[in-house]
């Protein structure tokens, strides 16, 4: 293992973050404090409790997946396609560095700054509502497996987009919707048995449904599921990015 080389792109894709400071932390962080304003107000005064928690604290578990999960992509997909935009894909193609250490060294950058995002917002959120997160240790495993496996999944669309509006559209008409629909600021049994089944086809209900166990022991499917799904599609994403480089699909030509 070439942990020097894994080191350089680990630094590397972390300094961007210093860089820009203002879009990758500022920026969601802001973003869900209106979400605590505007659906605390707004649908709080109508929704007191759900499940017996405060709607205000209902909801946090749901913002932090979505932050995450979309700046998982987000870090990801773009550490990785601006190398090949710029053409010092090659470079680091021809270096003697092992797939698996380039991919340990972008996946590993993006997966941290979505765990320290989510550790801030988590922070953020307690100074809207009370928290008391009832199994940390669970809550920082899912939040860890969704950051690895959601920084995978944008691995995969930076390496497939051959330019800047592919790298935006998956994110933003699949997984954003996905997220808003799957529960974050709902649960999936108070809707109709008809939607509800429709409903639990969306995978990121799973996703969430666990991490918000971990808080309040309230769950829309079973926790095992929930780690089920997630580890599944870890392997899945895990199996494709094995499969793009055997074969060097958007990279060797």
């Amino acid at each position: 293992m070439n942990w020097r080389a894994v080191q350089a792109i680990y630094l590397f894709e972390m300094a961007r973050t210093w860089r820009t400071l203002l879009q990758s932390i500022v920026s969601p962080v802001v973003s869900t404090s209106l979400y605590f304003v505007v659906f605390g107000a707004a649908i709080g005064s109508r929704i007191t409790e759900v499940d017996g928690v405060s709607y205000g604290t209902f909801i946090v578990p749901g913002l932090v997946m979505l932050s995450v999960l979309t700046q998982s992509i987000a870090n990801a997909s773009f550490g990785i396609y601006f190398p090949k935009f710029v053409g010092t894909i090659y470079e680091l193609l021809s270096a003697p560095v092992s797939y698996f250490e380039i991919v340990l060294g972008y996946v590993g950058a993006a997966a941290t700054k979505s765990i320290v995002l989510g550790l801030i917002i988590l922070a953020t959120a307690a100074l809207f509502v009370p928290l008391h997160i009832m199994h940390p240790w669970w809550m920082l495993t899912f939040l860890v497996l969704t950051a690895v496996t959601f920084s995978l999944f944008g691995f995969i669309i930076g390496i497939w987009a051959d330019g800047f509006e592919k790298l935006q559209m998956i994110p933003m008409l699949v997984v954003t919707p996905l997220t808003f629909l799957g529960g974050s600021f709902y649960s999936v049994n108070m809707l109709p048995s008809g939607w509800r089944t429709i409903t639990l086809l969306n995978p990121v209900v799973y996703l969430i449904s666990g991490f918000r166990w971990s808080f309040y022991e309230i769950a829309d499917v079973s926790v095992s599921l929930s780690i089920g799904m997630t580890l599944g599609f870890l392997v899945v994403c895990m199996g494709l990015v094995w499969w793009i480089f055997k074969t060097g699909y958007r990279l060797k030509n």
